[in-house]
């Protein structure tokens, strides 16, 4: 029951800080020359919008059977091996060709079963009864693709809503292809749907010259639309990426110094270094298209090597736009295009109504507990209410010091955290009275029932502490908002509980030195 100087001021200061802490919480405009914290408000409290997202896995068997297909001719003609009728089925997952003779069948299939694969297992190859090659995708590579796409797919969406300064955007997997957005604060999505909504990918085309093909494009070669109708109709460029968008490493809004315009700025990595001078060097001369989602931003004429790995997108820009789209180049393209499916806006109203109910119940809740302590056991009861008081201090300037997020279930965990010190506080008064009740002195009761107490409470808390801890690592959403309040809670109800109780009751008894105790 001593405390000595250092003790005694260590337990004060932490008290005070937690106090200072939470001062900007109840400041609408802080002081900006002091870098103060606050708690942020979720969605169910400050308003915002909602956003489901689908991930369009069609689109994502489609691409790869695509590449596939150019795979499958590359493989055939290095074998010097030829092939007609060669089809694409995205929707059964299939590609099929006939070979040019009946004895080139086993050659062909050892040729395409040596395609390199992206996952275990991808696909087989087989003949069909009419001599047709078929190369199908197996249903598992397509869900773990699926699985892969939805995972992808939430990184790139936090990596661009993070680069529009949205506060605490709440991003989870929904399902098998969905994504649920929250965004706190945030009440005209428009400009987050229209970041999301675009895949961003990104490559680079020759265009091809020949007049003829601009009307009936060959093989290999589609008609892909200008960005801007404005600067004409759509051109035939080839179907062979010179130069892949995801070899970016650095994307930026410029202003161009030859027309004033805004601009996009951007960079390769290594390999993208490399395939970019090499194409501009062996095609001088010739139109080079940069495709965003299968429209054309600009086809500029290649009038020398680019070397460096650096380039610049002129496609009639203004600030935002540019902005935006070097947001999107930097964060990667998304594997598959995503649909919002479901939206909805939640008013401030709705969240002023929730934080009042929240604050209402909290403040009930305290006083019922302080009623109940102070009439139950007198002037240690009133400890006990000052250590719940600075307990709630506490939790507050945690929360503040991480700028954490607050929810409805986390107010929630706030108010049952209280509950639970209170217990403890119990604990050790009821323990107190046992002493006083076997004839023990007052100060050999407080120590006895605090020692009897403590090993307790340490072990009710280690387990409700482990048990949230989980609920925080593996929940979501609201989950992880109760649990987080919830595991704050346990750590400064065992300092208030432990430390400033015993604190103040020592205090008291080496000051009045009684001859009995008020509990």
């Amino acid at each position: 029951m001593y405390y000595s100087r250092t003790k005694l001021a260590s337990v004060l200061g932490i008290c005070l800080l937690g106090l200072l802490l939470c001062l900007p919480n109840g400041m609408r405009k802080p002081l900006p020359s002091i870098p103060w914290r606050q708690i942020h408000l979720g969605l169910d409290l400050r308003g915002g919008s909602y956003l489901l997202m689908q991930v369009d896995l069609q689109s994502l068997t489609h691409d790869r059977l695509q590449t596939l297909s150019e795979n499958t001719r590359d493989a055939l003609l290095n074998a010097r091996l030829g092939y007609q009728n060669i089809a694409v089925d995205a929707d059964k997952g299939v590609i099929s060709f006939t070979p040019r003779s009946a004895s080139e069948t086993e050659a062909d299939i050892t040729a395409l079963n040596a395609l390199p694969r992206a996952v275990p297992n991808e696909f087989s190859v087989s003949k069909r009864e009419d001599g047709s090659i078929a190369l199908t995708l197996t249903p598992e590579s397509i869900r773990t693709r699926a699985r892969e796409a939805v995972t992808q797919s939430i990184e790139i969406v936090r990596r661009r809503i993070d680069g529009t300064g949205a506060v605490d955007p709440e991003i989870t997997r929904q399902g098998d292809d969905r994504i649920v957005v929250e965004l706190p604060g945030i009440s005209d999505p428009d400009r987050i749907k229209a970041l999301l909504g675009t895949t961003a990918k990104m490559s680079f085309h020759l265009v091809d010259a020949n007049p003829l093909h601009a009307t009936y494009p060959p093989q290999g070669v589609s008609l892909l639309p200008m960005a801007d109708p404005a600067e004409g109709g759509p051109l035939p460029v080839f179907d062979h990426v010179d130069v892949d968008g995801s070899d970016l490493t650095n994307a930026g809004a410029v202003i161009d110094q030859q027309s004033g315009k805004w601009a996009v700025s951007f960079s390769f990595d290594s390999t993208g270094t490399h395939a970019f001078a090499a194409v501009t060097q062996a095609n001088v001369g010739k139109r080079f298209a940069i495709v965003l989602d299968n429209k054309i931003i600009e086809a500029p004429v290649i009038m020398s090597p680019i070397t460096g790995g650096n380039g610049q997108i002129t496609g009639g820009f203004d600030a935002q736009k540019a902005t935006d789209l070097a947001l999107m180049l930097r964060a990667g393209a998304l594997p598959a295009p995503l649909s919002v499916i479901e939206q909805r806006s939640i008013g401030p109203s709705l969240g002023a109504d929730s934080i009042r109910a929240g604050i209402i119940s909290l403040a009930v809740g305290f006083v019922m507990v302080v009623a109940f302590m102070v009439l139950f056991y007198g002037r240690f009861g009133w400890y006990a209410d000052m250590a719940l008081l600075a307990n709630l201090v506490l939790m507050v300037a945690i929360l503040s010091l991480f700028e954490a997020t607050l929810t409805l279930p986390g107010m929630a965990g706030m108010l049952l955290t209280l509950g639970m010190a209170v217990d403890a506080n119990i604990l050790i008064n009821e323990r107190i009275r046992e002493e006083v009740a076997r004839g023990r002195t007052p100060l050999a009761a407080m120590q006895t029932g605090f020692e009897k107490a403590t090993s307790t409470i340490i072990d009710s808390n280690a387990t409700a502490l482990l048990a949230h801890v989980m609920l925080f690592v593996f929940g979501t959403g609201p989950v992880r908002g109760f649990a987080l309040t919830i595991t704050i809670g346990i750590v400064t109800t065992l300092f208030t509980t432990l430390l400033l109780s015993r604190m103040l009751m020592a205090r008291w008894y080496a000051r009045t030195r009684p001859t009995s105790l008020p509990v």
